[in-house]
C-alpha cells in the first residue's frame, strides 16, 4: 500500500477511535451494508481499528450500546461486541486492559438495567452469558451472581426476565458454577413461578429451571427440585382446565393456556419435551399425573394444533425414553394410557381430505389433502410402535381396528389402513403372526370404490412387503401380486395405478426369483403399457418397478430385455424437458439394474449407446436441484459392475465429479442471533441454537463414496490410476461422524486401494512405481484405521473396521512393521475390553423389574453385533498368527489374558468357539517355534535339572523320540525343532547316562547327526560328539568299534562345511582323530564317503 493511502487509512481509524461518536456510529452501521464491496472495505477498517486499538474498540462499541438513541445502532453494537469478546477467532477479551475489562463488565450490568427493547436486551443477556461462560470459572465477575439474584427479586419483570436468561444460559455453559447457589436459585425459582403475573418471565424461569436440573449430577440435588413439578388433573369445569392440586412447571403451562397464551404455553411445553427427551427420570411421582394433563391437552380441539401435537409429542418422547430404562412409562403409561393415545393419533389420521389435485396426479403430490394433523399423527404411530413394539401396540391397536374398518367413512378405513402401515416397522414380529388377518384387512380394500382407499390399500401392502418379508411374499404371493397387477388397470385413477407399480418394487425386493419368476410375463407386459401412459409419475412408478423387478429377477429378465430396453433408451434420449428430469433419471436407474441383470454379453450392444448419453448429460449443466447427477453416480457404479474391465475408457469422465462429491464439506449451520435480519423484532422470541447440517449434501458425499469404493472393487488394478487422489480424500472420512454411511464407505474403500495398488504393482501396470509404493499406502491406510477403530462410537462399524484392517493386513502381509503390529495388538485389547463392559452393562439390564422379552430381543440383537466384533477380532489375530507366525507369539503371550476368558462357561458357543480358533491358528501357525522352544526347554532341563529331572527322562525321550521321528522332521519349517530334539538328547546322553539304556540311546543320537539348521546348537552337539570320541565313549563307539564308520562320515561332512556347523578348535580335534583313523580303519571306510569329501579330506589331512 502507498503512503497515501496508508496515512488515508490511519487518520479513518483516529476519526472512528476518537472523542466524536459520529462517526464510529456512521461505520457500524454501514457494516450491515447490503452492498458487498461497501461492506468489505469497512470490515477491513474495523478490523484495523482491531488490531491497532482493541480497547478503544470495544469501550466505542459499549458507548453506543449505552447512548445511542438509535435502535439499529444499539443493536449491531450488541452483535459486534459479543463477536468480539466471545466468539470471534481473534478473542479480544485477553488482550483488553484489566480497566477496560473491568469498565465493559459494569457497562453491560447497566445497559441490562436500562434497555427497554427486549431483543437488545436479550442480545446483551448473550453476550454476558458467553463471556462470563469462559471468566466465571475463575472467579472473573464477582459481582455477577449478586447481581443475577438481586434482579430476578427486583419489582422489575424486565430485570426477572433477563436474570433468568441468563441463568438458563450459565446452567448450560458452566452448570457446575451455579450448584452451590443451589438452594438460593431452587428459592428464586419457586417464588417466580408461584407469584409472578407476566408468562414471558415463568417461561425464562421455567427454562432457567429445566437447564439446571441437566446439569445436576446429584441425584438429591436433583430431588430438590422436584416440588416445581405437578400433582394436577384437568377438568373442563372450571373454564377450559382446572388446576385441582397445583404446582410449578406444569402449572406455568396450564395457566398460559387457561388465558388462551398459547405460544407461552407452546413455549413451556417445548422445554418439558427437553426434559423428558433428557431426564425423563425427574419426573418422579408426578410421572402419571403429567401424562395425564398431556392426552387431556391433546384431546382438546378447541387448542391450536401445534399445542396439541406438543403435548402429543411429550409422550412419544417419554415412550422413546423407554430405551434408556424408565420404568414408570411400563408401569404407569402403558397398561393406562396407551390406547388413549392410539385412539388420538388414530383421530388425527381422520383429518384427511379428498383433494382433486389429489385424483388430477398432474405431479407428485401425494400429500395433497393431508394437513399437518394427518402427518404429525402418522410420524407418531411409527414412533410409538418402534419404541414400544407390538407385544404393548398390536393388542390396542387390533381394539380400535375393527371399530374403523366397519365404520360408513372412508375416512376411517383409510386412517385403519394407514395404522397397519406405520406399525408394521415397530411390530413385525407380533404382526407376522397374524399375517393371515393383516393381508385379509388390506386385500379387502383393494377394491374399494374410493380411490384413495385402493391408494392407501396398495400403499399399505408396499410397506407390509418391506416389513413383514419375506414371510409376507412367501405364503401370499398368489393373492397379492395379482391384486397389483390388476390394479395397474386402473386408467381412470392413474396415482392408484403408480401406486401399484410402486408396490411392485416393494413387494419384489424382498422376494426369491424362484417365486417371481411365474408372474414375470403379466407384470412386465403390464408395466410396458404404463411406460407408453400420458401421466409422467404413472411412468416413473413402472420405471422404479422394472427396475427392481430385473434386479430381483436376474437372468430370468434376459427374456424381456429386447422388449423392454429400446422404450427405456427411448425415454432417455427423449426426456429432456426440465419437467421430465426425474423421468430421465429413473430411465437411467432402470437401465443400469437391467443391463446387470443381464449381464454384459447381452448388455453389450446397448452400453455404448447408453454409456455416451450418460456421458453427454455428465458434461452438461444442470441447475442444483436437477436429481440427474445423483442418478448418474449409482449408474455409472451398476455399468462398472456389469462391464467390468471394459469400463476403464469411462473413468476419465466419471471420476472427476465423483471426487468432487466425495471432497463436500458438511453444511453445518448454528443459529445465531448473529445475522443481519436478527436486529428485526420478531427474531429473537423463535431462536432455537441447535446444529443445522444439510442432509442432501451427506447424502450426495454418502452416494459418491460408495461408488468410488464400488469401482475401486470392481476394476482393481485398473483403479490404481485413481489411487493418489482418492486416498487422501477418503482416509480422514474413517472418523467422518456425521454419517454413517460416508464412514461405512470409506471403511469398505481401504482394503480395494491396497489390493488395487498390489495387483498394479505385481502386473507391472503401476506406472513405474513398485513394492514401496504399496509399502507406503499401507503405512498411511492400516494406522488410520487402527486409530479410526479407537473413536468409533458405533459397535457395527467396529466390526466393518475390523474386517477391512483384517483384509489390509492380508494384502499388506509383511511389510507392516513391528509399531505397527503393536499398535494394532493395543487396539485388539482395548475392543475387546470395551465389548465385555458393554455385555456387563447388558447383562445388568437384565435384571430389572421391569425387563420384558421385547427389551430381550433387542439386547439379543446387540450382543449378536458383540460376536461379530469378537468374530472379527479372531480374524485379525489369525491374519497376524499366519502373517508374522513365531514372531507374534510375544505380542499373543499379551493377550492371551484378554482371550481365556472367552473360554469361559459363561461365554456364549460362538464366543468360545472364536477363541478355540484363535489358539488353534497359534498352535497350526507357531508349531515350528513353540516346538522348537519346547525340545530346547527339555535340553536345559537335562542339563541343569540334576536329580529333578530324572524321574522325567523316560517321558522326555518318548517325546523327542516324536519329533525326530517325524516323516516331516528335516522340512524347513521343521528343522530348527529337530535340531534342539537331538540336541536335547545328546543332552541326556551325557548327563543322564545312568537313567537310560545307552546301549541303544546314543547309537540312536549318533544317528541323527550330523545337524545343520539350528547352526549354534549344531556348534555344541558336534564338539560334544568331539568329546566322546576323544574319551573313546564305549556305547558311541559301539562293540568293535561298529560306529566308527558313522562317526568318520560325521566329522568329514562337518570338517567339509568350513565353520559353520563347528568352530575352528573343533574342526581343528576332529582332523587330529581323522588322522589318527586314517591309521587304523580299513580303506572301506574312506571310500564310503561322498568323492568331494574324499578329496577334500586328502587336502586336509595332508596339509
Amino acid at each position: 500500500m502507498d503512503p497515501e493511502s496508508t496515512q488515508l487509512q490511519q487518520a479513518l481509524i483516529a476519526s472512528f477511535l476518537g472523542p466524536d461518536p459520529a462517526p464510529f456510529e456512521t461505520l457500524i452501521s454501514h457494516l450491515m451494508s447490503s452492498s458487498n464491496e461497501r461492506r468489505s472495505h469497512l470490515e477491513l477498517l474495523f478490523n484495523l481499528c482491531k488490531q491497532s486499538d482493541p480497547n478503544s474498540l470495544s469501550l466505542k462499541l459499549a458507548q453506543i450500546l449505552q447512548f445511542s438513541p438509535r435502535l439499529e445502532a444499539r443493536a449491531t453494537a450488541a452483535i459486534l461486541l459479543r463477536k468480539q469478546l466471545t466468539r470471534d477467532d481473534s478473542c479480544l477479551w485477553p488482550r483488553l486492559s484489566a480497566s477496560t475489562q473491568s469498565s465493559l463488565k459494569s457497562i453491560l450490568l447497566r445497559c441490562i438495567q436500562r434497555e427497554d427493547a427486549k431483543t437488545i436486551s436479550k442480545k446483551l443477556c448473550d453476550t454476558v452469558s458467553e463471556l462470563v461462560s469462559s471468566i466465571l470459572p475463575e472467579n472473573g465477575w464477582p459481582e455477577l451472581l449478586p447481581f443475577l439474584f438481586q434482579s430476578v427479586t427486583s419489582d422489575s419483570e424486565k430485570l426477572q426476565e433477563a436474570a433468568f436468561l441468563i441463568f438458563s444460559q450459565l446452567a448450560q455453559y458452566n452448570g457446575e458454577t451455579l450448584v452451590p447457589h443451589i438452594k438460593h436459585l431452587h428459592s428464586v425459582i419457586l417464588q417466580c413461578l408461584t407469584s409472578s403475573s407476566s408468562s414471558d418471565v415463568k417461561t425464562v424461569a421455567l427454562t432457567a429451571a429445566i437447564n439446571f436440573i441437566q446439569c445436576l449430577l446429584n441425584s438429591a440435588d436433583r430431588d430438590r427440585f422436584q416440588d416445581l413439578l405437578p400433582t394436577l388433573t384437568l377438568s373442563a369445569d372450571r373454564d377450559r382446565f382446572q388446576v385441582l392440586l397445583p404446582s410449578m412447571m406444569m402449572r406455568t403451562l396450564i395457566e398460559a393456556l387457561n388465558c388462551r397464551q398459547e405460544a407461552t404455553g407452546q413455549g413451556a411445553l417445548v422445554l418439558l419435551i427437553q426434559l423428558a427427551g433428557t431426564d425423563p427420570r425427574f419426573l418422579g411421582q408426578q410421572f402419571g399425573n403429567v401424562v395425564e394433563s398431556m392426552l387431556q391437552i391433546a384431546e382438546d380441539d378447541s387448542l391450536e394444533e401445534r399445542t396439541r401435537h406438543l403435548a402429543v409429542e411429550f409422550v412419544i418422547t417419554l415412550a422413546e425414553a423407554k430405551k434408556r430404562k424408565l420404568p414408570e412409562f411400563k408401569s404407569w403409561i402403558i397398561p393406562r394410557f396407551i390406547s388413549r393415545l392410539m385412539e388420538i393419533l388414530m383421530k388425527m389420521l381422520l383429518d384427511v381430505g379428498d383433494d382433486p389435485s389429489w385424483h388430477r396426479a398432474d405431479k407428485e403430490d401425494e400429500d395433497a389433502g393431508e394437513p399437518s394433523n394427518y402427518s404429525v399423527g402418522q410420524e407418531c404411530l411409527d414412533r410409538l410402535a418402534i419404541s414400544l413394539g407390538g407385544n404393548d401396540i398390536v393388542p390396542n391397536a387390533w381394539d380400535l381396528l375393527p371399530e374403523y374398518l366397519v365404520a360408513p367413512e372412508w375416512q376411517k378405513h383409510h386412517a385403519a389402513l394407514i395404522v397397519l402401515n406405520q406399525i408394521a416397522e415397530g411390530c413385525s414380529k407380533v404382526m407376522i403372526k397374524k399375517l393371515e388377518e393383516v393381508v385379509a384387512m388390506v386385500l379387502n380394500l383393494f377394491q374399494d370404490p374410493h380411490p384413495r382407499l385402493r391408494w392407501a390399500a396398495i400403499n399399505a401392502i408396499g410397506q407390509l412387503s418391506t416389513d413383514l418379508g419375506p414371510d409376507l411374499q412367501v405364503q401370499y404371493h398368489q393373492q397379492v401380486l395379482p391384486a397389483l397387477a390388476a390394479s395397474m388397470d386402473d386408467f381412470q385413477n392413474p396415482r392408484v395405478q403408480a401406486h401399484a407399480a410402486s408396490a411392485v418394487l416393494n413387494f419384489s425386493e424382498n422376494c426369491n426369483p424362484d417365486i417371481l419368476t411365474p408372474y414375470l410375463d403379466g407384470i412386465v407386459s403390464k408395466l410396458l403399457v404404463l411406460l407408453q401412459n400420458g401421466k409422467q409419475m404413472v411412468q416413473e412408478g413402472a420405471l422404479t418397478a422394472l427396475a427392481s423387478v430385473a434386479d430381483s429377477s436376474q437372468e430370468h429378465f434376459q427374456k424381456y430385455y429386447d422388449a423392454v430396453m429400446p422404450y427405456l433408451k427411448t425415454i432417455l434420449v427423449n426426456a429432456t424437458d426440465k419437467s421430465n428430469r426425474m423421468l430421465r433419471a429413473k430411465a437411467m436407474d432402470c437401465i443400469s439394474f437391467v443391463g446387470m441383470a443381464v449381464g454384459k454379453e447381452k448388455f453389450r450392444d446397448d452400453a455404448k449407446q447408453v454409456m455416451e448419453v450418460l456421458m453427454s448429460f455428465q458434461g452438461s449443466q444442470m441447475e442444483t436441484d436437477d436429481p440427474t447427477p445423483s442418478y448418474i453416480l449409482q449408474a455409472w457404479a451398476r455399468l462398472c459392475k456389469c462391464l467390468g474391465q471394459d469400463f476403464l475408457p469411462y473413468m476419465s469422465v466419471v471420476m472427476p465429479p465423483l471426487l468432487q462429491s466425495a471432497q463436500l464439506k458438511p453444511d453445518v449451520t448454528i443459529p445465531s442471533a448473529d445475522s443481519d435480519n436478527e436486529i428485526k423484532e420478531s427474531d429473537d422470541e423463535s431462536m432455537d441454537n441447535r446444529i443445522g447440517i444439510k442432509t442432501s449434501v451427506l447424502e450426495e458425499k454418502a452416494t459418491a463414496c460408495n461408488m468410488i469404493c464400488c469401482f475401486a472393487e470392481e476394476l482393481k488394478e485398473g483403479f490404481f490410476p485413481w489411487i493418489d487422489q482418492v486416498a487422501p480424500t477418503l482416509v480422514p472420512l474413517l472418523k467422518f461422524y456425521f454419517h454413517e454411511e460416508v464412514r461405512k464407505a470409506a471403511v469398505s474403500a481401504m482394503p480395494e486401494l491396497l489390493r488395487s495398488a498390489k495387483l498394479a504393482v505385481e502386473k507391472g501396470l503401476a506406472l513405474g512405481r513398485n513394492e514401496s509404493y504399496v509399502k507406503q499406502l499401507s503405512d498411511y491406510i492400516v494406522p488410520a484405521l487402527v486409530e479410526a477403530l479407537h473413536k468409533e462410537p458405533d459397535t457395527e462399524i467396529c466390526g466393518s473396521m475390523l474386517d477391512a484392517l483384517n483384509e489390509c493386513l492380508q494384502i499388506s502381509g509383511r511389510i507392516l512393521d513391528e509399531r505397527q503390529v503393536r499398535s494394532i495388538v493395543d487396539e485388539i485389547k482395548q475392543v475387546i475390553t470395551a465389548s465385555s463392559s458393554r455385555k456387563r452393562e447388558r447383562a445388568e439390564r437384565t435384571k430389572a423389574e421391569d425387563f420384558d422379552a421385547e427389551e430381550g430381543e433387542l439386547l439379543k440383537k446387540e450382543n449378536e453385533k458383540e460376536e461379530e466384533v469378537f468374530d472379527q477380532v479372531g480374524e485379525v489375530l489369525g491374519t497376524l498368527i499366519k502373517t508374522f507366525k513365531a514372531s507374534f507369539l510375544p505380542f499373543f503371550d499379551e493377550l492371551a489374558s484378554y482371550l481365556t476368558p472367552m473360554w469361559g462357561k459363561d461365554k456364549t458357543a460362538e464366543e468360545r468357539r472364536i477363541a478355540i480358533c484363535i489358539f488353534d491358528d497359534v498352535a497350526e501357525q507357531c508349531l515350528e517355534a513353540a516346538l522348537n522352544a519346547a525340545v530346547y526347554g527339555v535340553g536345559v532341563c537335562a542339563e541343569f535339572g540334576g536329580a529333578a529331572f530324572r524321574p522325567l527322562v523316560g517321558e522326555a525321550l518318548s517325546r523327542l523320540n516324536v519329533v525326530i521321528q517325524h516323516p516331516n522332521a528335516l522340512q524347513p519349517d521343521n528343522v530348527m525343532a529337530y535340531d534342539n530334539a537331538v540336541s536335547a538328547l545328546g543332552k541326556i546322553c551325557q548327563f543322564h547316562r545312568d537313567s537310560i539304556d545307552s546301549a541303544q540311546v546314543v547309537p540312536a543320537w549318533l544317528s541323527c547327526l550330523p545337524i545343520k539348521g539350528d547352526l549354534i546348537e549344531a556348534k555344541a552337539v558336534h564338539d560334544q560328539l568331539c568329546s566322546m570320541v576323544e574319551m573313546s565313549d564305549r556305547e558311541l563307539l559301539g562293540p568293535n568299534n561298529q560306529y566308527l564308520p558313522k562317526i568318520v562320515a560325521v566329522f568329514a561332512e562337518v570338517v567339509c562345511a568350513g565353520k559353520d556347523l563347528a568352530t575352528e578348535q573343533t574342526i581343528s580335534r576332529m582332523i587330529n582323530l581323522l588322522r589318527q583313523f586314517q591309521e587304523t580303519l580299513p580303506p572301506s571306510t574312506w571310500s564310503s564317503l561322498q568323492p568331494q569329501q574324499q578329496l577334500e579330506l586328502q587336502s586336509v589331512l595332508s596339509s
